[in-house]
């Protein structure tokens, strides 16, 4: 399963802040949708107020004209209103009105218009369509808008029924109607720049809350996270406290806890069971290599024994021989049981503050300088160590490196020592046969070996003082090349 790298913090802080952007935009999609509705409805109405106003004028005419109320009465009745030619007349109630009038017989005609003084052209004005006249008819209140747009913006054009004394329709009165919308888009334009600057304002806020309420939420889940990593089989973990956590934090605090108790009786049964396995293989290797020469000691004494002649003159050497066999096998095995005390009994390391490359060059001495070559980067390399459990780290890796070399070439060891701001190192190189594959990572077992002599401890050991000074060895090989052991310490 892919988990991403994005940290919970980053994610919240994001979060919100896409939330912020979110509802910013949104604020002001439904700022602007307001604005055209309050500008739509404002048309509408104003619209509706002009039309009811015509028609309420138009009706007073109709009241007080002396010819009969018909269709094709209208062009006279509009000729004796105000005693002028009937052109002026419904040029003065488009005057009045301030917007231009048309009127239709029932069946589209146009009777007359207020448009018609502009000696233009209006093919599209003589006929009404047969569509309009319908939906005139099939509308409840007998009145239809057509919206459309023009060069100099939005048009309305309302058609309803003029009406004579006995309420039946005898034309349409169509009303063209400009929606001038700049009010509004100045309002609208102002608006948005007060609100743009009270965005920035709000987005540098909402990043600084953002960062701060994602770092309170992620505090508590820091400290776990810190507490978790330090969390081992091979040490005492540590509990975690924190003050006032919410409730998901809470369950999971006391999770870890109960969890930390139970890995401490764990780690506890399990150190036990490799203390017991341990001291039974340590057991089970003592006692293989203590019978391997008390076996040839057995059968020499044997041997003497059958063999044993007080006057056989050659007696004193015969048991000078035999005791010398006795001896060096006595020392094999004071050897071998000093080889596991030491591995079993590995003192803590004294550390004391010294010089780090006077302590190699010590090391070093016993060994031919055309064999075994030292070099580093500083002159001195002072930090906290052990001289003598360095001094014995040195000579075994030197030793194992001189032994790995085959017969057939010249060894050619390199030491060398070199200080980084936090670290040390140190690296033994050699030109040997190299480690094999399959032994790589047993190197480092007690009692495991790959030399005929020898009980596989050196580099246990080695190991061993290395980590007591909170450092690291490890190795690069090549087959046939060589090998180099690095030595790693924090300072």
């Amino acid at each position: 399963m892919k988990i991403s790298t994005t940290s919970l913090r980053s994610k919240i802080f994001i979060s919100m802040m896409g939330l912020v952007f979110l509802a910013s935009v949104m604020i002001l999609v439904v700022t602007v949708m307001q604005y055209r509705e309050e500008a739509e409805d404002y048309h509408k109405k104003r619209l509706l107020r002009k039309e009811t106003a015509v028609k309420v004028h138009i009706n007073s005419i109709l009241e007080n004209t002396s010819f009969e109320v018909k269709p094709e009465k209208l062009k006279y009745i509009f000729k004796s209103h105000g005693n002028t030619r009937g052109l002026s007349s419904i040029s003065e109630l488009s005057r009045i009105h301030k917007m231009p009038i048309n009127i239709y017989d029932l069946q589209g005609h146009l009777l007359i218009s207020s448009l018609l003084r502009l000696n233009q052209s209006h093919d599209s004005l003589q006929q009404l369509s047969p569509e309009i006249i319908k939906k005139i008819d099939q509308s409840p209140d007998k009145r239809y808008v057509i919206k459309h747009e023009g060069k100099d913006g939005e048009y309305q054009s309302s058609y309803s029924y003029i009406y004579n004394r006995k309420f039946k329709p005898i034309a349409v009165l169509n009303l063209p109607y400009l929606a001038d919308s700049t009010f509004y888009k100045k309002e609208l334009e102002e608006f948005l720049k007060n609100l743009g600057t009270i965005y920035i304002i709000m987005f540098f806020l909402a990043i600084i809350i953002s960062y701060l309420l994602s770092r309170y939420i992620t505090k508590s889940l820091n400290t776990v996270n810190q507490v978790l990593r330090q969390t081992s089989f091979s040490k005492q973990s540590q509990k975690i406290q924190i003050k006032n956590p919410n409730d998901e934090i809470n369950e999971l605090i006391e999770s870890y806890n109960k969890m930390v108790d139970k890995l401490e009786e764990s780690a506890n049964k399990l150190a036990q069971t490799e203390r017991e396995e341990a001291w039974r293989n340590m057991a089970r290797q003592v006692a293989h290599e203590i019978k391997n020469p008390l076996t040839p000691m057995r059968l020499n004494i044997q041997s003497f024994q059958m063999t044993f002649d007080p006057k056989d003159p050659d007696i004193k050497d015969k048991f000078n021989e035999f005791s010398n066999i006795l001896i060096e096998q006595i020392d094999l095995m004071s050897k071998i049981a000093s080889a596991f005390s030491d591995f079993a009994k590995m003192p803590q390391a004294n550390l004391q503050e010294g010089d780090l490359v006077e302590v190699i060059r010590n090391a070093l001495k016993l060994y031919d300088p055309k064999e075994v070559r030292f070099v580093s980067s500083d002159q001195k390399i002072i930090f906290n160590f052990d001289k003598n459990q360095i001094q014995r780290v040195i000579a075994n890796l030197v030793k194992n490196a001189i032994q790995a070399v085959p017969d057939d070439r010249m060894p050619d060891i390199l030491v060398s020592a070199r200080e980084t701001e936090d670290k040390i190192y140190i690296t033994v190189t050699d030109n040997g046969s190299g480690i094999a594959p399959e032994h790589q990572s047993r190197i480092f077992e007690p009692k495991f070996t790959t030399k005929n002599s020898g009980m596989g401890l050196g580099l246990a050991i080695v190991k061993r003082i290395i980590e007591n000074h909170n450092g690291r060895i490890y190795f690069h090989s090549d087959t046939d090349q060589g090998t180099t052991f690095i030595i790693e310490f924090d300072k």
